[in-house]
């Protein structure tokens, strides 16, 4: 199972809302199960820079079923993920704003998110899972 199209959009819609609230334009991504990018959007004065980030972000909470915000804690040095951000060809983010979408438990999707602080980016990635 892995999220569609039709409930990638309701999740931008979602995460967009919230970036308009805080007034913070944001690069929303949204991936399936497998990492692959399903749909994206580029908010009005939101940076080009992170359009990559956003969907990279997507990606690794993909493929390691945690939020960015928590493999970023977790990968500094001494820590058990260290280096993780040199694996998959430099796909991997440690920064907040990406999350993993389940459904019974399972990674269905993610959500990444960029284009304001850490704070801001995984509070709008957060809205957007609350749509699923």
């Amino acid at each position: 199972m892995s999220i569609t199209l039709e409930k990638a959009k309701k999740i931008i819609a979602a995460a967009e809302k919230k970036a308009v609230e805080i007034g913070q334009p944001m690069n929303i991504a949204v991936a399936d199960a497998g990492g692959n990018l399903i749909a994206h959007v580029r908010m009005d004065g939101a940076w080009l820079g992170s359009i990559d980030i956003s969907i990279k972000k997507a990606f690794t909470s993909s493929a390691f079923n945690i939020t960015t915000k928590d493999l970023g804690e977790n990968s500094q040095p001494g820590q058990q993920f260290y280096g993780i951000h040199a694996s998959n060809d430099g796909k991997i983010m440690i920064f907040a704003g990406g999350i993993p979408l389940k459904k019974n438990g399972n990674v269905v999707g993610a959500i990444g998110v960029s284009g304001g602080s850490g704070v801001q980016d995984h509070s709008v990635a957060e809205a957007g899972a609350s749509a699923i």
